[in-house]
């Protein structure tokens, strides 16, 4: 029997709706007929509009709720269905959530979970695709959070609720259909916010990724290790606070290092490892430091051209073979590329 990354969210809402009284769920969409992709579904209707409230859409003011409930003792998780639409709201999550405990001396702290929801798919262009973790991560007192596999999702999120300060939860919607069995040892295995994974080990090169990001990459990594390229890939789950040390002793063993970011290309968290690494390493690299990111245009609507735009498992491969000088296999290309491009799980139906 298998369960997938929105189950596995719902489930974590439920059980802290049910054995904390002062945990809450606000937001845009979670008490709606589709239940934010399946993660709130049924939760209003079990626990009351007191305990799940669909808020207004005013993102700035339902964020400052928010924080004033996390400050009065309660453990507010916050949901905003685009990553987009959360810049409204950005004064109250900079000034206000990141910085109060640092204000009031560390006498007062505000343990709220703010799920950011971001993605591709169906032409959604420049206002609602964007992935913004560089800007969170470059806030102090924010933590930022990225999860991948659907084996996973649940202890992140609950690592988070439990966390006294502000987390920023970033999902990108294709992770909601992941797949995982409901008997896997690693589901509700507690997870330490900062700590990366080692999805696959290898000697020849480093590669580090995140979020949806991982999935693109072990789908690489994948296919060159099946043909005697070996390959570690790291899983950051976390980006901030970072796990240098995880990346610093894989790029000593590989002595090649390429990172694989969501964002795009100037001033991007992929190039703030890149800079970490050659900063706080002594091993002597056998390459450039390499990075796969977005270019610095918006997202293009057009499902001609998204192709070109999006990091995808060709991209990555074939920027692993560049850094260790190693020609494209001729089935690359027709090995990794899907049958259609930009085109979400059939079984995502809406709302958007």
């Amino acid at each position: 029997m298998q369960t997938n990354s929105a189950s596995e969210i719902l489930r974590v809402l439920d059980r802290n709706l049910k054995e904390n009284p002062k945990f809450l769920i606000s937001g845009l969409g979670v008490a709606d007929p589709k239940g934010v992709f399946g993660t709130t579904l049924g939760l209003s209707e079990k626990y009351g509009v007191q305990r799940v409230l669909e808020t207004p859409t005013s993102e700035n003011a339902m964020t400052g709720v928010g924080v004033g409930l996390a400050i009065s003792g309660f453990r507010p998780l916050m949901v905003h269905q685009r990553l987009d639409f959360f810049i409204l709201a950005m004064d109250q999550l900079v000034n206000s959530a990141a910085k109060w405990h640092f204000m009031f001396g560390g006498q007062s702290s505000v343990p709220i979970t703010i799920r950011l929801i971001t993605g591709r798919g169906w032409g959604q262009g420049p206002t609602h695709s964007q992935n913004l973790h560089s800007w969170f991560a470059h806030i102090p007192g924010l933590k930022v959070v990225m999860p991948s596999f659907a084996s996973e999702v649940a202890s992140l999120l609950q690592a988070s609720i439990n966390d006294p300060n502000p987390v920023i939860f970033i999902e990108d919607r294709w992770i909601h259909n992941q797949q995982v069995d409901v008997v896997d040892p690693r589901i509700d295995k507690p997870i330490e916010l900062g700590k990366a994974h080692v999805c696959t080990s290898g000697t020849q090169i480093t590669v580090v990724s995140s979020g949806y990001m991982s999935i693109e990459s072990l789908k690489a990594v994948n296919y060159l290790n099946g043909i005697g390229i070996s390959v570690e890939l790291i899983d950051l789950r976390t980006i901030k606070p970072l796990d240098m040390q995880t990346i610093l002793m894989s790029v000593e063993k590989t002595k090649n290092l390429l990172v694989v970011d969501s964002s795009n290309e100037i001033a991007s968290f992929g190039k703030e490892i890149i800079a970490n690494t050659l900063m706080k390493s002594d091993t002597q690299l056998l390459s450039r430091p390499s990075l796969v990111s977005l270019p610095d245009v918006p997202e293009p609507t057009s499902h001609g051209v998204i192709g070109q735009y999006r990091v995808s498992a060709v991209k990555i491969a074939q920027s692993i073979l560049r850094t260790l000088a190693i020609p494209d296999p001729a089935d690359l290309i027709e090995a990794l590329t899907p049958l259609k491009e930009d085109v979400p799980d059939a079984s995502f139906t809406g709302p958007f």
